[in-house]
């Protein structure tokens, strides 16, 4: 306790608990001050007389602050990152033990996924998905319709026996392909119908990550380019394929690629992310011509998607492999800034070997260190000791360093565990979708210059509380983070920092409980 005389004021500074406790007191006239003084002198030796008989204030006020350590690890997360192709991760000879991957990426003909009228061949896909989980992956896939491959067309065979109409198209130099004619209306309805019995069994399927909107075009890319005998179907047959995309799969993310900039357009307002398929080409088609710096730019202003990052992801296939760029002497900074700055959730290597040569490794680490999310908690702090039965105020500071938000509402959990066992996990009310990255300025004469780094995301401060039970233990407890499921309290996400634990939960802290 200090007491100072400032003219005929007193003002009196202490520090006395019911916890800890700073309060100043302005008081005019002295008599009534220093009678006030007396009264707090004797309420302070009355709870100091308490403390000394074990009997611990009712509030206690003072902080506990963590700054976790950053991570330079590469993070095996759900919805974003390495894809492999056609095969899973335990099965992909190309995968290095280096590279992380949580989704396998397939594309199959109509036929494949219907090989009768009516009845999709369920066993095979339900027997991709158990193969896939095994793997610790999570399943995206296309229909297609339009094979370039004379003698092996993506169509059901039985589509001519039900009175659909095929056409007989070119491809370049190839005669004699034949394709589904998705304007007739015996095609469109049973492809339409395909579709709608696809989402009703796999929409919402924990083990799907994604759903590519193909149907349309060569391979289901949404072109027929170098064909001169056949074109695309209407825009009003090419809006109701998209239109059953989206009512059967409304729990299931769906992308589309980028080259039918209208039809991407309409998909785009209805959540449709966009995927790319020639990330890399800096003139391998054309001396004068690459999809880097001529198609996409205008492919992506053409659909308005420059911003659809933000709510729906973007996913990038490599043109050729990377043994082309590397080949071509094309700089990988480049490509993977590019990648980068147009906010990739996802590559797609094709499972093709790696190229050789001087920093490709360095090179490939440092952007899938940035590729999709990537979530670092800067700061945690509570108090130090807590009553039970009343509430913890939490506040954190998080920032995305990666390239995309995460499009999944995971919730932030707590999870305290004392050292006799006793166990309780809090779920919160914070979400991380909202949480995005950098953003730089694309598609101006210094970007393909030389694309800069994307920089990090904002630091988001944030607050939450949890509620201890009334009858938990008193005593020492362990404080632990992690990122949960949308319906379960299990971890889903690793956090961009260190100290993980076995069951994926990040222990920060102690907290004392008390009566």
């Amino acid at each position: 306790m200090r007491e100072e005389r400032v003219g005929q004021s007193h003002i009196i500074q202490g520090c006395y608990v019911c916890g800890m406790f700073r309060k100043e007191i302005v008081m005019i006239p002295s008599k009534t001050s220093l009678l006030i003084i007396a009264v707090l002198e004797c309420v302070m030796l009355s709870l100091f007389a308490c403390e000394s008989l074990g009997k611990r204030p009712a509030t206690i006020t003072e902080i506990t602050t963590i700054v976790p350590e950053e991570t330079n690890e590469l993070l095996a997360n759900p919805g974003m990152g390495w894809q492999t192709f056609h095969r899973t991760s335990d099965k992909d000879k190309n995968l290095p033990d280096w590279i992380p991957s949580t989704i396998h990426y397939a594309r199959w003909g109509w036929g494949t996924l219907e090989p009768q009228p009516g009845k999709i061949d369920y066993e095979f896909l339900d027997r991709v998905l158990s193969e896939t989980r095994k793997a610790g992956q999570q399943l995206a896939f296309r229909a297609m319709c339009c094979s370039t491959t004379p003698g092996r067309p993506y169509h059901p065979d039985w589509l001519k026996n039900v009175g659909g109409k095929i056409l007989v198209c070119t491809y370049k130099d190839k005669k004699g392909l034949t394709v589904p004619d998705l304007d007739d209306p015996v095609v469109l309805e049973r492809h339409l119908d395909f579709i709608k019995r696809l989402g009703a069994r796999y929409d919402g399927h924990p083990d799907i990550d994604h759903i590519d909107l193909g149907s349309v075009g060569w391979w289901g890319e949404w072109h027929m380019s170098g064909s001169k005998t056949c074109k695309k179907p209407t825009m009003e047959n090419r809006r109701k394929i998209i239109d059953a995309y989206i009512a059967a799969f409304k729990k299931t993310p769906i992308l589309m690629l980028i080259g039918d900039s209208e039809c991407l357009g309409y998909a785009s307002q209805y959540r449709a992310g966009w995927r790319a398929d020639c990330l890399g080409d800096m003139c391998g088609f054309s001396k004068n011509w690459c999809h880097m710096r001529d198609l996409y730019p205008r492919l992506v202003k053409q659909a308005g998607v420059g911003e659809t990052w933000k709510t729906a992801p973007v996913a990038w296939e490599v043109c050729w492999d990377m043994r082309r760029w590397v080949d071509e002497k094309w700089s990988l900074r480049f490509i993977f800034n590019y990648a980068l700055a147009l906010h990739g959730s996802y590559l797609n290597n094709k499972s093709a070997p790696l190229p050789a040569g001087e920093n490709v490794r360095e090179e490939i680490e440092r952007f899938l260190r940035r590729l999709g999310y990537r979530l670092v908690l800067r700061e945690f702090k509570h108090r130090k000791q807590i009553r039970r039965g009343k509430p913890l105020a939490l506040t954190m500071k998080w920032q995305n360093v990666g390239s995309a938000p995460c499009y999944r509402p995971y919730r932030v959990a707590y999870r305290i565990k004392a050292e006799n066992g006793y166990v309780r996990t809090f779920v919160g009310k914070l979400t991380v979708e909202k949480w995005m990255p950098g953003s730089i300025e694309v598609f101006t004469k210094e970007f393909f210059e030389e694309p800069p780094d994307l920089p990090p995301g904002e630091i988001v401060e944030v607050s939450d509380r949890i509620v201890l039970p009334a009858d938990i233990p008193t005593g020492m407890f362990s404080l632990a983070i992690g990122v949960v499921g949308e319906k379960n309290t299990e971890p889903v996400l690793r956090l961009a920092i260190k100290g993980r634990g076995g069951n994926g939960w990040y222990p920060l802290s102690k907290l004392r409980v008390l009566n």
